[in-house]
C-alpha cells in the first residue's frame, strides 16, 4: 500500500496528515466498547467491529477518489449495564465526553474540517451524538455521528436468518468476527449462543430508553441468536455497511 492509498491515520506521517488536511480529507473515527458478548466470543467485539466497518468504509471512498483518514478506535465506552458479568470496561459520562472531545479537538487542530464519529456500542449511541453535536459548536467543524447498524438500515436485513439487523453477541455480529477475527469466536460455544430477541420488557416502548444489566434479562449474555452465524453472512454484512455508510458520507449536502 502506497502513502496514496493509505488510510489510518497512525501510519502516516505529520507532513502527509497535513496533506490529507489541506486536501479536505473526511476523518472517521470508530468508537467502541470493550464488554462481555456472550459464552462465544470475546471482549473485544465492538472494537473489532468498528474498526472493520470504518476501514471498509474508508477504502470504498478512497477508491471513489475521496480523501479520508481512518483514527484509531476509541475502544471504550459506556458498558455498565454489562459490568455484572465480568470482563467489562466502563467509563463515565463527563470521562468519555472529554475522551471524544480531545480526539476532534485534536483533529481539528491538525486542520481537518470534517469528522465522523462512527460508533459500534449500542451503549454509545444517545452520547457519542450528543458529544458530535457540542464539538461542532465548540470546535467549528462539521461533525456527524451515528452507528454502523442504525446507518445500515435495512441493508443487514436480507442477509440475517433470525433477526434484522444487529442485536448483542448475535447473528449478526458473531458472523463478523467469524470474518474479521475468527479466532476470537469460540466454535464449542455456539450452542449456548441464545438469548431473548430484545432487551426491553414487556410494556417498554420502542422509543422508550431505560438501561438494564444485561444479567437481569440473558443469562448467557446474548440478545438474540448466534447459533446461525456464518462468515459468509459476515463478509455480506461488513460489504453491506460500508456500501451503504460510503455512500451516505460522500454526500456534498451531509457537509455543507
Amino acid at each position: 500500500m502506497t502513502t496514496e492509498t493509505e488510510i489510518e491515520w497512525m501510519k502516516l506521517t505529520f507532513a502527509e496528515l497535513n496533506a490529507r488536511a489541506a486536501d479536505g480529507a473526511l476523518v472517521i473515527v470508530p468508537v467502541a466498547s470493550l464488554e462481555q458478548h456472550g459464552p462465544h466470543l470475546a471482549t473485544g467485539v465492538d472494537i473489532i467491529c468498528a474498526n472493520g466497518v470504518a476501514h471498509r468504509v474508508a477504502r470504498r471512498m478512497a477508491a471513489a477518489g475521496k480523501p479520508v483518514v481512518v483514527m484509531p478506535c476509541v475502544w471504550t465506552g459506556l458498558a455498565e449495564h454489562h459490568v455484572p458479568f465480568g470482563g467489562t470496561v466502563t467509563l463515565d459520562y463527563a470521562t468519555f465526553a472529554a475522551v471524544l472531545k480531545g480526539v476532534v479537538k485534536s483533529i481539528a487542530r491538525a486542520g481537518f474540517k470534517r469528522v465522523m464519529l462512527l460508533n459500534g456500542h449500542g451503549g454509545n449511541a444517545e452520547a457519542v451524538a450528543v458529544v458530535g453535536g457540542e464539538c461542532q459548536s465548540e470546535f467549528g467543524i462539521a461533525v456527524a455521528a451515528g452507528t454502523y447498524w442504525h446507518l445500515a438500515g435495512d441493508a443487514f436485513a436480507p442477509i440475517l436468518e433470525r433477526q434484522s439487523n444487529v442485536m448483542h453477541a448475535c447473528e449478526a455480529e458473531t458472523s463478523m468476527i467469524m470474518t474479521l477475527l475468527p479466532e476470537a469466536v469460540r466454535t464449542e460455544r455456539l450452542a449456548e449462543a441464545h438469548g431473548p430477541h430484545s432487551t426491553r420488557p414487556e410494556g417498554q416502548p420502542a422509543a422508550m430508553i431505560r438501561r438494564r444489566s444485561f444479567k437481569d434479562m440473558t443469562p448467557s449474555g446474548v440478545i438474540g441468536d448466534a447459533r446461525s452465524a456464518s462468515a459468509e453472512k459476515g463478509e455480506a454484512l461488513l460489504e453491506a455497511a460500508a456500501e451503504r455508510i460510503a455512500d451516505e458520507l460522500s454526500s456534498a449536502r451531509l457537509w455543507s
